[in-house]
């Protein structure tokens, strides 16, 4: 730490196969953690965590039991035919190891785990790449650098694997790597095999990002879902080899296609090819872990005034806390999510980097490749972040809303007020939560939650108290936002970002009050804090409703529609940044027939829908069958829907009316901006989607378009398709 003592940190320790609680010096903890004296750190003696992988469900009792102990992430899973082996694929996290350079290319294993599901206990697990990588110091020859192998061996290896198939007598499967975009063979026990005709147990190279297999064992055939590439290929399983490939529509953004393997490519970003940034910040979002990514021979970076957004002018002063420097020994700290970060930094839960950019050194650092993102490349990933959503929040009502009743099942009172400590709270109001959330209730020192956690993010501001105002601060010389700092954790780091709060849903599940805990880290930035309504303790709240008022409205941030503060400083609620989040209704979906066209409840639900699309809060479309034909509708408002062929169109009531069995309409509700292309424009070229079919061309092709001399028939009787010249008639 350049001679700067280290703050002193939280210590993460792990399990094993005995039972007890080990660092990774392989000093024991068991006591301190569920032992004797687990009072000391706050848990109850004989606390465990069940780490419960695999739900195994009795389908005549309905009794539920689990495999255990498998892997941090379970990605895929398959019964292995003739033994009756269930077989999971995923990764395993070596968080308990310190620091940075000890973690350099080899924090994650990829594994497969089987058991007997009348014995999940006596579950194996096996390394998919142990055959070619050691992780360790000693390397082989290939490897003289333990984080960085030869390309030839990178090749090799299996990364994030999302799917698995057997063969039908058990004896052969295949494994595919959404990261490393190959699909491995292995054997019965998960062994690594030789692909037919190849000297070792190499991969077989498919397209990027596949995520699904499908086994054809009278064809020989093994089909590939080659996601990012927008195709399926086909595996001759004599050769196992790719024998062909068809590509598919695919709508994805081309900011998505060009920046996502910056996130998810295990071969180009990391040393051994096995991991990258997805390994921890899945699918961009969380692993539910803390690392400790310390360095014990870096420098402080200092604290600058000029730069850093300190307290946002008014917690500085009007608290007079001192900020600290940004120390190297920063201690455990949770994995934060990917979505919405691009306009809201600095980063990190220091906010010790300033932009994205600042991250570009991990790709060695942490993931061990030989060398950094090119500028371009770094500015495509980023691109792709900006890209990334919150996703519908199921804590709000379908219009978006706040409930005023929210059931609280994971959320137990402390016993600081009438409830007993471990006593289920009563459902909150998320409506009271927000109230209390925001002045003029005061909640510590005199400032309100929202006063720091700013709406609709629950992230701090991008400006300065000037005055008697807030103004806007303006952005580095990337773009970059800066966001305020605050300097209220004097246990480890003084200085700290004001994180975002629409992640709290997923970190729920810690108990240490209880002997089982479902997560092993909480909230705070270490995961220390097991439960919000602990961390809600050093506020200044009156009772358990109070609780459980603010969890459900904390529960409920994601979704935006919600106060944005006010240049006012006198208020005490800085307009805080907006969010990057998704209308609770979409995805929502009705399903009509003659049963229930008329049903009060699906009828008032889909005005509700109809009346989120005038609003322009979301889009709505329709599909059906007519006459044989596969139909498409966009409502474009009033009621009135568009179809897929020009000059034809229809209301919601009178296609809801028709609706029979064998002709059902599905209404959904999509994000707004994209009803017409899931509607009627399938490929977005201004040509419909039924109007292209009647007339030759492709509708999930831009660059096919109707031919005006041919007509395209569906035959009804039969279910081929016929083309017609419409001068033969």
């Amino acid at each position: 730490g350049g001679g700067h003592p280290a703050p002193e940190v939280s210590l993460i320790v792990r399990r094993d196969e005995l039972g007890r609680w080990l660092d990774d010096s392989g000093a024991a903890w068991t006591s301190l953690v569920s032992g004797a004296q687990a009072a000391q750190s706050g848990r109850v003696p004989g606390w465990t965590l069940p780490d419960r992988d695999v739900a195994i469900v009795d389908a005549f009792t309905l009794d539920v039991t689990y495999a255990t102990g498998l892997m941090n992430l379970v990605m895929a899973i398959a019964v292995r035919p003739g033994a009756g082996e269930v077989t999971v694929v995923g990764t395993d996290a070596t968080n308990e190891v310190r620091f940075e350079k000890n973690l350099q290319g080899r924090f994650v294993r990829v594994e497969l785990a089987r058991f007997a599901p009348a014995a999940p206990a006596a579950a194996l697990t096996v390394d998919l790449n142990a055959g070619h990588l050691t992780y360790s110091e000693a390397q082989v020859a290939q490897q003289a650098n333990p984080a960085t192998a030869s390309q030839a061996l990178r090749d090799r290896s299996l990364g994030d694997p999302r799917a698995i198939v057997w063969r039908g007598d058990g004896g052969r499967g295949w494994i595919a790597g959404l990261g490393s975009n190959n699909v491995v063979v292995v054997g019965p026990a998960g062994e690594r095999l030789a692909p037919s005709g190849a000297p070792d147990a190499g991969a077989i190279e498919v397209a990027e990002g596949p995520t699904g297999l499908a086994l054809d064992a009278g064809r020989d055939r093994l089909y590939v879902l080659e996601r990012f590439a927008g195709s399926v290929a086909w595996i001759d399983l004599a050769s196992e080899q790719v024998a062909g490939r068809v590509t598919f529509h695919d709508a994805t953004p081309a900011a998505v296609r060009a920046g996502r393997r910056f996130l998810y490519d295990t071969r180009a970003t990391s040393g051994l090819g096995h991991v990258s940034c997805a390994s921890c910040h899945v699918d961009g979002r969380i692993d539910r872990l803390a690392w400790d990514l310390g360095e014990p021979d870096g420098v402080v970076k200092p604290l600058n005034p000029a730069v850093h957004n300190l307290g946002m002018g008014f917690v500085d002063e009007l608290l007079a806390l001192t900020f600290g420097d940004f120390h190297p020994m920063k201690g455990p700290m949770t994995t934060q999510t990917l979505f919405d970060i691009v306009g809201k930094e600095p980063l990190h839960w220091r906010g010790d980097r300033d932009g994205l950019e600042q991250f570009n050194g991990t790709f060695q650092a942490l993931l061990g490749d030989d060398a950094l993102l090119a500028p371009a490349q770094m500015q495509a990933f980023e691109d792709y972040l900006a890209t990334l959503t919150f996703p519908p929040n199921p804590h709000r009502n379908l219009d978006n809303s706040l409930r005023t009743l929210l059931p609280l099942p994971a959320h137990r009172a402390t016993g600081n007020f009438s409830l007993p400590a471990g006593a289920a709270l009563p459902p909150g109001n998320a409506v009271a939560g927000l109230a209390l959330y925001r002045p003029p209730n005061p909640m510590l020192f005199g400032f309100a939650c929202s006063s720091c956690h700013t709406l609709p993010t629950g992230s701090s501001a991008a400006v300065k108290r000037v005055g008697g105002q807030f103004v806007p601060v303006p952005p580095g010389p990337n773009g970059e936002a800066r966001l305020g700092l605050v300097p209220l954790d004097s246990k480890t780091n003084r200085t700290l970002k004001v994180p975002q709060l629409r992640t709290l849903a997923d970190k729920v599940g810690m108990e240490l009050k209880q002997t089982e805990s479902r997560a092993g880290f909480g909230f705070t930035q270490d995961g220390s804090t097991p439960t919000l309504a602990m961390f809600l303790n050093a506020f200044e709240l009156e009772s358990d409703q109070q609780v459980a008022d603010l969890i459900a409205f904390l529960l409920s941030i994601p979704g935006s529609e919600l106060p944005v503060g006010s240049v006012d400083a006198a208020a005490l609620e800085p307009p805080g940044p907006l969010s990057k989040d998704t209308h609770a209704a979409v995805g929502h979906q009705i399903t009509f027939d003659e049963e229930n066209r008329e049903a009060p409840e699906a009828l008032a639900r889909l005005e509700l829908l109809r009346e989120l699309a005038d609003a322009g809060k979301i889009g709505l479309v329709a599909h059906a069958r007519q006459a044989g034909s596969a139909r498409g509708w966009v409502h474009v408002g009033g009621g009135l829907l568009a179809a897929d062929r020009v000059g034809e169109s229809t209301t919601v009531d009178a296609l809801r009316a028709g609706a029979t069995s064998g002709a059902e309409v599905t209404f959904t509700a999509v994000p707004a901006g994209e009803a017409w292309r899931l509607g009627v424009d399938r490929d977005g070229d201004g040509h419909l989607d039924r109007d292209e079919l009647d007339r030759c061309a492709d509708p999930a092709d831009p660059a096919s378009a109707p031919a005006p001399d041919c007509l395209f028939r569906d035959d009804l009787e039969t279910g081929d398709t016929a083309r017609w010249s419409a001068s033969s008639g």
